[in-house]
């Protein structure tokens, strides 16, 4: 019986045993799942704090934006910049400054073509959002990372406007932010029809174009509320890209763009399929005005001149110059095409200028290519003339007595420790001025000077337009001052006049947008400054230069006088003459004054100045080559100026290195 007893003990302690193993996980279990969920609250604390900061931190910066806004009703009035209009002589437009805008849109009386265009292209679910398009927003978050690429916006219409009424153009989240807040804004104030209405007033179509009327009366000469479908559709199409899709300059690129607008008007309902194929066909008018291709440099300097002339002002403005439209896009093309085709030669500028003998600027290239470079070359570069100084030197001499044929030493000469060279490295000794001006002679130039005033020699070119500063020293007579394109033309206009003082201009008439007379340029009575036997010496003189001379690549089947000018290593290369009607002035080199390789002032510069004066030929009247001077004498004294000294003008023809009949040829050129 004990032993019994004992067995049972013996197994109920077995059992206990067994008991107290199985009740020890148990205990285990419920600890970690204590701790678990203790852990999970802790983590949902902590997300829930995380997301309440955050929240804060959003609803504290989307505060901070509104409190920062700009008044709204001081964006929505805002002042612009008043619009300046710059037109050639014959009408044409060549740039405007300035935002220019025309009558407002009323919101009761919406274009229906040119609404509908937009709404389809811009913003389709216009009339069913709040402001804000969260099936746009999303569509176009997806589309942007299936593309990994900023390939599609979502900006709806009110957004927009939003952007558009604000003062500043930073893009930033601190800008978005506002511009969602004022879409909201906008949305509770205003209808749909008045915001559509805002946005049609301040949209930008190009060209300087604020708003739809503007843009319709400018591409299509009509009112908004008269596009057709297919006009509506450029308009529209424009919005995307205004350079690119302009329809005056990239005629094909627009009406391919408005086919896609025309078939999205179909897509969102706007159009019946009858309607979308008879706007593919519909005509599309001219714009209210002609284009001048390129000039983009001297619109530049007429919006700069207008603006010292006026100072500030709230008017809308047309200017109206003296451009002659043909005459710049020739320059402009041969002046690109030629430096182009001269790139081995390590020349990649140039300028020319073009004036008529008042000294109307009909002509005006400050470089290769305005998008590239703003920088005008013919007015703001000063560069050195180089041989194209001399003239100067030889008017001054002829004012002394001397003349075309009075003879100057070519051989060498030492001022200081200065000692000039010719070109050639040769002296020729005794030679006519006429010659010596003909060839570029340096040391004949130079002695000539030695014989004169150098301080007469800077007054003269100063009087004839010269304006940057002259350090009066024995190398100026060389060209080695700074001068402008500009001025060159304007001091060679001088001789081709007749010996009159001559100011650059390029602004004939000023006027109000609505036609109010501002300013008008009258007649100017222009100085004498050389007289009329001085004029037809150095006429002669610079006549031989092309026809004998260094700039004999420059020469015309017509009377032609010029010169050549090369400065030290072939850093600058000028050629400036003129013609029976026009003076041309031309430069190259290198913004960085790198030398080029061997190009010369009777190389590529008489090259580019031959080839535009050769498109005037058709247009330049017959006369003789000396009517600069019968401008300024009467007939007795032109008559005597003929007669007078017979033999020494004969003689000034008869050049060394030339024949008789080279001189009889040259005498019978002169239509005496």
């Amino acid at each position: 019986m004990a032993q019994v007893t004992k067995k049972k003990t013996s197994a109920n302690k077995s059992a206990n045993k067994k008991n107290s193993v199985k009740k020890t996980p148990r205990k285990t279990n419920r600890k970690t799942a204590k701790k678990k969920n203790s852990l999970q609250w802790h983590l949902l604390k902590l997300a829930l704090y995380a997301a309440l900061i955050g929240f804060l931190l959003i609803a504290g910066y989307v505060g901070y934006c509104y409190i920062t806004m700009p008044s709204i009703q001081k964006a929505v009035s805002r002042t612009r910049e008043p619009s300046t209009v710059i037109m050639a002589q014959n009408g044409n437009d060549i740039a405007k400054f300035g935002q220019v805008y025309a009558k407002v849109i009323a919101p009761d009386n919406l274009p229906k073509n040119l609404t509908n265009a937009i709404i389809s292209t811009e913003d389709h679910r216009f009339y069913k959002h709040f402001g804000f398009d969260i099936w746009g927003f999303s569509r176009a978050v997806a589309a942007n990372v299936f593309h990994q690429r900023y390939a599609q916006g979502a900006s709806t219409i009110t957004q927009q406007v939003a952007k558009n009424i604000f003062l500043t153009p930073n893009k930033n989240v601190k800008r978005k932010v506002q511009e969602l807040l004022l879409a909201l804004w906008l949305e509770q104030k205003l209808s749909k029809n008045q915001i559509m209405a805002l946005y049609l007033n301040r949209v930008y179509f190009g060209s300087g174009l604020y708003g739809a009327e503007a843009a319709a009366n400018w591409y299509f000469n009509k009112s908004a509320y008269d596009l057709n479908l297919r006009e509506a559709a450029i308009l529209a199409g424009l919005l995307k890209a205004p350079s690119r899709y302009n329809p005056i300059w990239h005629r094909q690129q627009a009406l391919k763009r408005a086919e896609v607008v025309l078939k999205g008007m179909k897509n969102h309902g706007f159009l019946t399929e009858k309607q979308y194929q008879a706007a593919l066909l519909e005509p599309v008018s001219d714009g209210q005005k002609s284009r001048v291709d390129g000039a983009k440099h001297f619109a530049q300097y007429v919006y700069d001149k207008v603006n010292e002339m006026l100072g500030e002002r709230g008017d809308d403005i047309v200017v109206s110059t003296t451009l002659d439209q043909r005459l710049q896009e020739t320059a402009e093309k041969i002046l690109r095409q030629k430096i182009a085709a001269a790139k081995g030669q390590n020349v990649s500028e140039g300028a020319v200028v073009i004036l008529d003998k008042t000294g109307a600027v009909k002509a005006m290239v400050g470089g290769v290519n305005y998008s590239q470079s703003q920088f005008n070359r013919a007015v703001q570069a000063k560069r050195q003339a180089g041989s194209a100084f001399k003239p100067f030197v030889y008017l001054t001499a002829l004012q002394y007595g001397f003349n075309p044929s009075s003879v100057v030493r070519d051989a060498p000469v030492r001022i200081g420790k200065w000692q000039p060279e010719n070109y050639s490295k040769k002296y020729y000794g005794d030679v006519s001025l006429s010659y010596a001006l003909a060839n570029s002679l340096n040391v004949a130039t130079v002695v000539l000077s030695k014989e004169l005033y150098l301080k007469d020699i800077a007054v003269i070119a100063q009087k004839m337009g010269i304006h940057t500063p002259l350090n009066v020293t024995p190398a100026m007579v060389l060209g080695t001052n700074n001068v402008r394109v500009l001025d060159m033309a304007a001091a060679y206009a001088v001789m081709a006049n007749g010996g009159y003082e001559v100011q650059p201009y390029a602004i004939n008439e000023i006027a109000t947008s609505d036609g109010r007379q501002i300013y008008v340029r009258q007649a100017q009575n222009s100085l004498k400054i050389l007289e009329p036997n001085v004029v037809r010496d150095i006429t002669i003189m610079l006549e031989a230069v092309i026809n004998q001379g260094t700039g004999r690549r420059a020469k015309l089947p017509i009377f032609a006088a010029g010169k050549t000018g090369t400065t030290q290593n072939y850093r600058d290369a000028w050629f400036i003459g003129w013609t029976n009607k026009y003076v041309a002035a031309v430069w190259v080199g290198n913004d960085n004054e790198k030398p080029m390789q061997k190009v010369g002032g009777g190389n590529l510069p008489a090259e580019i100045w031959h080839d535009i004066m050769q498109t005037t030929i058709n247009e330049t009247p017959s006369g003789k080559s000396y009517d600069n001077v019968a401008v300024t004498t009467d007939d007795d004294d032109a008559i005597g100026a003929l007669i007078e000294n017979t033999d020494d003008e004969i003689g000034n023809l008869i050049e060394k290195n030339s024949t008789d009949d080279d001189a009889i040829g040259a005498l019978i050129e002169l239509n005496y």
